[in-house]
């Protein structure tokens, strides 16, 4: 994989945004979509708070700007770009985000009563795969962390015992990084995998900065997988839901994975979306290394700082089979011995200390700390997480989150000492489709789930169209409703009913 030192000449291009910003420039009558007409009919407030040039270069698919679909021209051109800036062997861009390139990668590779092995941690977009393609989920519990009561990756071992269970299986899928910034051994996953002549999905939507810098994990294509999906947004330098997917070798069917996208993707594509794409690739290909040491050390300085400080604590690497290594731009501090809840803290951050976090959970605040972050940014952060520790706040809850997280860490979530693999009552796709009815939230109990309800960031499920309500997980939901979480994803984000799959 090229760093910026090695990076090929040509990746000094960028077709995409050149083409899009002569158009931007060019004087003629616009009688195509959109209606504002290159910024002529925006409204003021948002002309005010944007200003004029951005719309000038929001553009539709002009012949000179490739057709997203079927691209021959400058989109080809950056698409070849970033995959050999990569390492795959082909690249698609993505206007809706990783969530329509993991949707893309189930459609790809499994079909109405195919097998999927995948993490119980996995995030809702797959959930979406797999009711659109009817495939039937194989969950494989993840590591479970409980001194940090963190989930982390699947192991190497608990693939290989779902394949020998399952050996009609036609695809493996799993989460690298988690939310947290936790690797699992992936190159081991993939030999597994592939020994079965199965290909390996991979869901790095927070791992596209991987391939440029030697002190990060390595990148999913570098270790074997076959197809990757990567939010470019999130931790580079792309605009929001501009995401790509990259695959390599002959495990994955391109031209499947090309009709999915058709399928998925907006016929409108966003130009601004797509340019940033390009612009990210090239910033990446001749500057990433410099920016990546640069945003390590910001990373570092915060860990070591923040972990000093009474009543906190850092997540750190070790070594187990389902951590096998950590981004350490991701910074996961535990805040639970202060007898707040992360949710509790994220609030007083966000709204009296002028710090928001990436990801509150029960017991921990998440941070993304990328190549957009300053070292006033970690001052200031540090100085938040001082000033909490300091002054006397007082929880929402009575409830000991220690006590809270020992009843239920023996069934909840994704813990479930009593099957090695977990298996839905229904499939997704049954469920989602099945004759439902709306119940009180008490009524609910041991029936089967026929929506998805997600506390949300990070996007993963607590319960799923097919599976079955169990008391431990409509616990953990009120609780993080109590504590100041949201759940998105069901009928009744407020949890009073929930719908379920009619008895008869």
């Amino acid at each position: 994989m090229p760093f910026a030192s090695d990076a090929d000449s040509s990746q000094e291009k960028t077709p995409l945004l050149d083409a899009l910003r002569a158009l931007a420039h060019k004087a003629h009558a616009p009688f195509y979509a959109p209606g504002h007409k290159r910024g002529q009919g925006i409204p003021v407030p948002l002309l005010e708070l944007l200003g004029a040039s951005v719309f000038s270069a929001d553009l539709p698919e002009l012949p000179d700007l490739d057709n997203l679909f079927a691209p021959q021209g400058v989109i080809q051109e950056a698409q070849e770009l970033a995959a050999a800036a990569f390492g795959a062997d082909e690249t698609w861009f993505l206007v809706n985000g990783s969530t329509v390139g993991i949707i893309a990668a189930i459609l790809a590779t499994c079909g109405t009563g195919d097998k999927i092995i995948l993490p119980r941690n996995i995030h809702q977009s797959a959930i979406a795969g797999l009711i659109l393609s009817g495939a039937i989920p194989v969950f494989i519990n993840p590591e479970y962390d409980i001194s940090n009561n963190l989930a982390h990756s699947i192991t190497p071992t608990a693939v290989a015992k779902a394949l020998q269970q399952n050996p009609d299986a036609k695809a493996v899928m799993i989460v690298y990084p988690t939310y947290h910034g936790v690797c699992g051994d992936l190159k081991a996953i993939a030999q597994i995998v592939h020994h079965h002549h199965i290909p390996l999905l991979v869901d790095e939507a927070h791992g596209p900065h991987f391939a440029f810098h030697a002190d990060l994990p390595k990148s999913a294509l570098s270790v074997g997988a076959d197809l990757t999906v990567q939010s470019t947004h999130k931790v580079l330098g792309a605009m929001t839901q501009a995401s790509m997917l990259h695959i390599q070798g002959n495990r994955v069917d391109r031209q499947r994975v090309n009709k999915a996208l058709q399928l998925l993707q907006s016929t409108s594509p966003s130009y601004l979306l797509l340019a940033s794409l390009d612009a990210a690739r090239q910033q990446m290909a001749l500057h990433g290394q410099k920016l990546m040491t640069r945003t390590l050390q910001l990373a570092t300085e915060a860990r070591n700082k923040i972990s000093k400080i009474p009543g906190l604590s850092v997540l750190e690497p070790i070594k187990t089979p389902g951590f096998f290594a950590l981004d350490q731009t991701r910074l996961t501090v535990k805040v639970a011995d202060l007898g707040l809840s992360g949710f509790e803290v994220d609030e007083i951050f966000h709204q009296q200390l002028g710090i928001t976090a990436e990801l509150p959970t029960l017991q921990h605040l998440a941070f993304i700390i990328s190549l957009g972050n300053t070292e006033a940014d970690i001052k200031h952060l540090v100085q938040a997480f001082t000033t909490i520790t300091q002054e006397k706040y007082h929880p929402k809850s009575l409830t000991s989150l220690q006590s809270l997280f020992q009843q239920w860490k023996a069934d909840l979530l994704f813990i479930h000492p009593s099957s090695f693999t977990i298996r839905p009552s229904l499939s997704p796709r049954e469920a989602f489709f099945a004759p439902t009815e709306t119940i009180p939230i008490d009524e609910t109990l041991d029936r089967i789930c026929a929506e998805l309800v997600c506390p949300y960031p990070p996007g993963i499920p607590t319960l799923m169209p097919g599976e079955m309500i169990n008391p431990a997980a409509l616990e953990y939901l009120q609780q993080v409703l109590r504590l100041g979480g949201s759940i998105t994803g069901c009928s009744d984000p407020s949890l009073k009913t929930l719908k379920v799959v009619c008895l008869s």
